[in-house]
């Protein structure tokens, strides 16, 4: 959507392919019982400057509720509060020098500005190194394994910069971070960013999935969708998941095809409850208790009014898992008695008839998981196929896939790379999402 509104505000003719009927992706809202709100938690950061000036552009970043919240960690069967650098210091399943340890770990990567060259070491054995054995077994494995499982063994340690900078003003006494909203969620997000693309002049297209993309024997794209229509554009950017992407490119080379698979990705299984009553102060509860089915606990309630829920709790309980696991199968039965059961062993005063409404959302394709030399083996922006461009989270080098990043999102005319003729852009451009 960012790429879509970028390219028409440089006088571009742009066409937006949306294979949901909806706009927005995993950023998209939907409907739990009475309430419309976020299909997936969402925050946002004071440091999200990509994010904070989109939400400027549509008219909403002055709307944002700001507000501190409180961690949880449960591990060993019990619930720790870590929110702040005394619980930090008063943090049972770690004695002094293991702390110490920690909390320099935890200060080298969030301060690492250049992950380059954590890039190139085995995350498991950077954190021994500067945490020792027994905190890396006994705290980082327990949540590397939560979000990447097996995967964690091939993972560099840039990931750690992503996870150290959760906790690093809590053990440093730094000031605490803190967290927006936009009243109304991303459900009020998508649709100003919908009214402004259509100010803009952007033809939306929805729950049209794509099923090729294709070159003409007049050098146009031929973008296929799954009715048997299609339509030719000069210029197509995919915003897919890289594996997606190799199946709709039929004519990319081998090569870029082999590239684009060999992104390793973890899936998500999330499931929304709206609770009667609220479980818990902590807006986040890092699981690293391996017999739990959940990687963590976001209670959106004690970040959010909740009024915004009809004075009831909205609570997310993310699983990551690979592509290929059973729970992208499992029935709703399953996994609601399997979560629900994950609950009652971190919360044991949770009832079961609070429980008003449970729905489940599952994403195969969430991020991708930074593997050793990552940065070198992404796929390429462009390819081998004259005005077809691939921007998608497997491009975040230096960050995560979150929605500040994708804000950040553009493209930049590559004319005098690929084509040196002018007027590169001055046909029709279809950016596509399945």
């Amino acid at each position: 959507m960012t790429l879509a509104l970028r390219l028409a505000q440089q006088g571009k003719s742009v066409t937006l392919i949306e294979g949901a009927p909806h706009l927005g992706g995993v950023a998209s809202a939907w409907r739990l019982g009475d309430v419309i709100w976020d299909r997936h938690y969402h925050v946002t950061l004071r440091s999200d400057a990509h994010l904070r000036s989109l939400l400027g552009e549509l008219g909403l970043e002055e709307a944002l509720h700001w507000k501190k919240a409180r961690a949880g960690f449960f591990v060993d069967s019990e619930l720790h509060s870590i929110s702040n650098a005394i619980e930090f210091l008063r943090f049972p399943p770690l004695n002094l020098l293991e702390k110490a340890r920690l909390g320099v770990t935890i200060l080298k990567a969030s301060g690492t500005r250049d992950s380059s060259e954590l890039e190139k070491v085995p995350v498991q054995h950077w954190l021994e190194t500067w945490s020792g054995k027994s905190v890396t077994r006994g705290f980082w494995l327990p949540l590397l394994r939560a979000r990447l499982g097996d995967g964690f063994r091939d993972t560099s340690a840039a990931v750690i910069r992503t996870i150290a900078r959760i906790y690093a003003g809590r053990c440093s006494g730094a000031k605490a971070e803190m967290y927006g909203y936009v009243p109304g969620g991303y459900a009020r997000i998508v649709r100003a960013f919908e009214e402004l693309l259509t100010q803009s002049n952007v033809q939306i297209r929805l729950g049209q999935p794509v099923r090729a993309v294709r070159r003409t024997c007049s050098s146009e794209l031929r973008v296929e969708f799954g009715r048997a229509s299609s339509e030719d554009f000069s210029r197509v950017v995919i915003t897919t998941a890289a594996p997606l992407t190799a199946d709709l490119c039929p004519t990319l080379r081998g090569e870029e095809k082999e590239r684009l698979r060999g992104c390793r990705y973890r899936g998500l299984v999330c499931a929304s409850l709206l609770l009667k009553n609220r479980l818990s102060p902590f807006y986040v509860t890092d699981i690293a208790d391996g017999g739990i089915p959940f990687t963590a606990i976001v209670e959106t309630s004690a970040l959010v009014e909740q009024s915004e829920f009809g004075g009831k709790s909205l609570v997310y309980l993310p699983k990551y898992v690979c592509p290929a696991s059973p729970y992208m199968g499992l029935s709703y039965a399953q996994i609601r008695e399997e979560f629900l059961k994950g609950l009652e062993q971190v919360h044991p005063d949770f009832d079961r008839a609070s429980v008003e409404c449970f729905q489940i959302s599952r994403v195969k394709y969430f991020f991708p998981i930074p593997t050793i030399n990552y940065s070198v083996s992404i796929p390429s922006f462009f390819t081998s196929i004259p005005g077809l461009y691939l921007v998608n989270s497997a491009h975040i080098v230096d960050g995560t896939p979150n929605v500040n990043e994708f804000a950040a999102q553009q493209i930049v005319d590559p004319a005098p790379v690929l084509h040196p003729s002018p007027g590169l852009f001055q046909h029709e451009f279809a950016t596509s999402h399945s």
